[in-house]
Formats: C-alpha cells, structure tokens, sequence
C-alpha cells in the first residue's frame, strides 16, 4: 500500500458532490488560489478512505438526487461505511432533507445561494499547510 506523501496532505483541495452545471460554474469562479475543487457523484471514484482523507472537506449538494446519486448514501458512505470524519457541508435541500442529513451526521447547512460565499469562509477556514 502506498501511503500519501506530505505533499499530497497538504494540498488544497475539496470535494464537490453536486449534478448542478451551474454551481459548479459559481463555485469554480470564487476558488481562491491554491485551491483544487473535484467533482464528483462517486466517493469510489477518488480511490480509498484513505485518498479520500486527503481533501479537506466535502461540499453536498442535498438537491442532487438521481437515478443513481442519493446525497443521504453519500454521508452515510462517508460516516458509517468508511467511518470518516471528513467535514460534510451541505447546501441545498428541503427542511426534511436537511433534517435527514442532520440524522446522518452531515455538519452544517445553508441555502444554495449562500454557497459562494461559505465556499469561500471553509476555504479559508482550511486554509492550512502550505
């Protein structure tokens, strides 16, 4: 097993659970310098619990529900599967669906038009190492 160099501890970088276009777009715009945003529906996708440790946070998006993407199996992977304690940062959502990531232990939440702005406070909240 190869274990993660110092480098890659260190780097910047955040990951973007989220189907819309747009706020991608947003998000990618207001990134501070430095910083590295991956997208993605699929935690299996970024490798093992241990490469997914090296990002920092996880910004979800609680309105991208699929055929093949629930926001609420996505915690939960992170939580109770591979028992991580990644900060999980949820925008988005109905009231029920906030209350159901509350249940499966997600941070914090706030509405999609906030999500720039908070974007940019975990960033610099993060902002550690380099």
């Amino acid at each position: 097993m190869t274990e993660p160099t110092i480098a890659a501890r260190l780097q910047r970088k955040f990951i973007l659970m989220s189907n819309d276009t747009a706020m991608h777009d947003a998000l990618r715009a207001v990134l501070p310098e430095g910083w590295k945003m991956v997208t993605t529906l699929d935690l299996d996708s970024l490798g093992t619990f241990d490469q997914i440790l090296l990002y920092r946070f996880i910004f979800l998006d609680l309105d991208a529900l699929t055929d093949d993407f629930d926001p609420q199996d996505a915690i939960r992977k992170v939580r109770m599967e591979l028992m991580l304690n990644v900060a999980i940062f949820c925008f988005g959502g109905s009231e029920d669906e906030r209350d159901q990531a509350r249940l499966n232990r997600a941070d914090r939440f706030f509405d999609r038009e906030e999500a720039a702005e908070r974007l940019l406070q975990f960033c610099h909240q993060y902002r550690w190492g380099e």
